[in-house]
C-alpha cells in the first residue's frame, strides 16, 4: 500500500472553519496528516473537524480561538507537540478582510486588520518556528498572501498592505530559518469561490469568471493544491516565495464594472 505524502506528519492549518483552510485542512487529513483545526468560531471548528475526521479517518481536532491573541497561536504549537508528539507544518490562513473608504477608513477597524492578518500570522510561524527549531527536524510554514498584495483593488487599502507585508515577511525569515531546515513560503489566492464571497455578491463565481484570463473563478482545492505542494518534502528548496494562484488575473487585473466594494465604505 502507498503511504500517503503527510503520513507521521502533524499540521496546524487556522481559519479553517470554512472555504479555503477548509478546503486545505480536508487535504492535508485525506494525505494522512494528524491536523490542528483552529476557527475564531468554536461550533464551526468543532464542525469542520468532524467532518473532516469522518470522510478522511485522520485525526482532526478543533482548536477554536483568536489568532490575534499571541496566547493562542503559541497555545496551538504546544498542543501539537502534546497532542501528537511533535510538529512538522504550519498554515497561517487565518485573515479578515477589511473594506472601506480610505477618508473615512476608522483606527479600530485598521487594528484589527492587522491584529489578525499580521500579528496572527507572525507569531504563529514564530511559535511553530520555536518547536522545528526545538526537535531540529525542519518544518514548513505556509503564510497566505493575496493578489491584492499585488495589485490595488478599490477599498482595500489596509487589507492589501496586510497581504505585501506577509509576502515580505517570508522573504525575510528565509535568512533566520534556513539554517534550522524551515522553509517559509506564501500561497497568494485570487478570487476564489468560498462562502463568504458567495455571501457578499451571489454572482461572484460568474462576474469574476468573465474577468480571468482561464475564464474561470479559483476553487479552493486550488489554493489548497498550491499549500501541500510547498508542505511536501519535494518543495524542501523553496523557499521565501509567493504562489499567486489566480487563473492568470494579475497580468491583466481588471475590476468588475460594479464598483465593487462600495457597499463598504465607511
Amino acid at each position: 500500500m502507498t503511504q500517503k505524502r503527510f503520513s507521521n506528519q502533524t499540521v496546524i492549518v487556522t481559519g479553517a472553519g470554512e472555504g479555503i483552510g477548509y478546503e486545505v485542512a480536508r487535504q492535508f487529513c485525506a494525505e494522512g496528516a494528524s491536523l490542528l483545526l483552529n476557527d475564531i468560531l468554536p461550533r464551526r471548528a468543532q464542525a469542520a473537524a468532524e467532518a473532516i475526521a469522518s470522510e478522511t479517518g485522520a485525526p482532526c481536532i478543533a482548536c477554536p480561538g483568536d489568532v490575534a491573541d499571541v496566547d493562542t497561536v503559541r497555545a496551538l504549537a504546544q498542543q501539537a507537540v502534546e497532542t501528537f508528539g511533535g510538529l512538522n507544518v504550519c498554515v497561517c490562513n487565518a485573515g479578515l478582510t477589511s473594506w472601506g473608504d480610505f477618508f473615512e477608513y476608522k483606527p479600530a477597524d485598521f487594528e484589527r486588520v492587522l491584529n489578525v492578518n499580521l500579528r496572527g500570522s507572525y507569531f504563529l510561524a514564530q511559535a511553530a518556528a520555536r518547536q522545528f527549531r526545538k526537535a531540529g527536524t525542519g518544518g514548513r510554514i505556509v503564510l497566505m498572501s493575496s493578489v491584492t498584495g499585488h495589485r490595488a483593488v478599490p477599498y482595500l487599502s489596509a487589507y492589501g498592505m496586510t497581504k505585501a507585508a506577509l509576502e515580505m515577511l517570508a522573504r525575510n525569515l528565509v535568512l533566520e530559518l534556513s539554517p534550522h531546515g524551515i522553509t517559509i513560503n506564501c500561497v497568494a489566492p485570487g478570487a476564489v469561490i468560498t462562502p463568504r464571497n458567495l455571501s457578499d455578491d451571489p454572482d461572484y463565481e460568474a462576474r469574476w469568471g468573465n474577468l480571468i484570463p482561464v475564464g474561470q473563478a479559483i476553487q479552493t482545492a486550488d489554493i489548497a493544491n498550491a499549500v501541500l505542494f510547498l508542505a511536501a518534502p519535494e518543495s524542501a528548496k523553496i523557499t521565501g516565495q509567493a504562489i499567486v494562484v489566480d487563473g492568470g488575473w494579475t497580468s491583466t487585473s481588471p475590476i468588475p464594472d460594479t464598483d465593487y466594494g462600495k457597499d463598504y465604505k465607511n
